[in-house]
């Protein structure tokens, strides 16, 4: 048996529809043996069956195509219906009923996706039956092309889900390929910035020390681009952010430390932060000071520049809350529900110089922490705050 054939009988049988209608059709007609066969050319093939009779036949076994009917419906695409084999004027003489032994028969066509002849369904009995009606015929025909349709159905799913491996398979290798890349291309960042550092040791000018200046923040920029980016392959395609999880007691400090660097990088911002954690955090202190840093990023480039930002850290009935609060236009909701999306920007901030991965990885790196990231817009003031359970 070809791997064709095997596939077509696992096709049938991932049908569930097909022991009910097998059943429901031996009521209907009484025969006592039903069956569903793959038909080709030269072969017959059992792809699933209701035998009362004891036939002997399984799913899988072969019949010789000459000794069945089925090849001559296979080449008609016309259903053969017998009640009684020694009263038919047809088939009162042919061998096969003899061979197998049956007064009354049907079978009749099944086709595939594509419209060409798949097999058939059979049903046969060693006593005579009334088939030769349009009730029973009707239904008959009715099951065979309610087949025909789930066996449509269950290939075009087949493909999807091929197609659906195929597509993570693909993800996952540009996942991979990100991932060497960036590592690759953080090598020859790494010797440009320790060519800069060296140089600005060397050079006293202000002229050299400006434009070293400027080099060194352009390497810094590239190295937070290519983090973006990974951090968004491993969330959007992967199995979500990687976290190394500890007890920090000193969580605090590396807090305030994150708001500091960004108050140095951004003088012309106010920020004010009130930081207090009483408890030691069960987390990923670098990721989290990462979500603060997107969140206050977020706030310094799109908030009121005039207002000041609030940020706050602390510990209220057992969850672990950090905000980022600031002035500014409220948020329509038409724009909350896709601040969390990945490459999105705002239509007033097309010039920022991000990818639009702030936000979105922030809200990875809460789901990670099994926490939450909520944004509340009202009265100009626009809060982000992210929580997570202590234990």
């Amino acid at each position: 048996m070809n791997n064709s054939v095997l596939a077509d009988i696992k096709r049938i049988q991932a049908i569930e529809a097909v022991p009910h209608i097998m059943k429901v059709l031996s009521d209907i007609t009484g025969l006592r043996f039903i069956c569903i066969a793959r038909v080709t050319e030269s072969n017959w093939t059992m792809c699933a069956v209701l035998d009362l009779v004891n036939f002997n036949l399984s799913p899988g076994d072969e019949l010789e195509i000459h000794t069945t009917f089925c090849q001559q419906v296979r080449r008609s695409s016309k259903p053969i219906v017998i009640d009684n084999v020694q009263e038919d004027e047809i088939y009162c003489d042919n061998p096969i009923p003899k061979m197998y032994q049956f007064e009354s028969y049907f079978s009749y066509p099944i086709y595939d996706n594509k419209g060409n002849f798949f097999g058939t369904l059979c049903g046969l009995d060693p006593s005579p039956a009334k088939l030769k009606n349009p009730a029973v015929e009707s239904q008959i025909a009715a099951f065979s092309d309610l087949l025909s349709r789930q066996l449509m159905a269950q290939e075009s799913y087949e493909k999807m889900e091929t197609a659906l491996i195929d597509a993570k398979d693909a993800a996952r290798l540009r996942e991979q390929y990100i991932a060497v890349l960036g590592h690759d291309i953080r090598t020859p960042l790494s010797s440009l910035s320790l060519c800069v550092d060296l140089l600005a040791d060397q050079l006293s000018d202000e002229f050299s020390l400006k434009i070293l200046t400027k080099m060194s923040n352009s390497v810094k920029r590239m190295n937070g681009l290519i983090s973006d980016v990974m951090d968004f392959t491993h969330g959007r395609v992967g199995d979500g952010i990687k976290l190394h999880l500890r007890t920090n007691k000193n969580l605090a400090s590396r807090l305030e430390h994150t708001v500091s660097e960004l108050s140095g990088l951004h003088p012309s911002c106010r920020i004010s932060s009130n930081i207090n954690l009483s408890v030691a955090v069960n987390c990923d202190s670098d990721r989290i000071c990462q979500l603060l840093s997107n969140l206050l990023i977020n706030a310094i480039t799109h908030g009121d520049s005039a207002q000041p930002i609030f940020v706050s850290a602390y510990i209220e009935e057992e969850r672990f809350i950090v905000e980022v609060k600031n002035h500014g236009l409220e948020i329509p909701d038409s724009v909350r529900q896709q601040l969390f999306q990945p490459f999105w920007r705002s239509q007033h901030n097309k010039e920022s110089k991000g990818l639009g991965l702030g936000l979105f990885i922030a809200s990875e790196i809460a789901k990670a922490h099994h926490g939450e990231l909520l944004v509340k817009s009202e009265n100009d003031v626009t809060t982000f705050s992210f929580s997570m359970q202590l234990a």
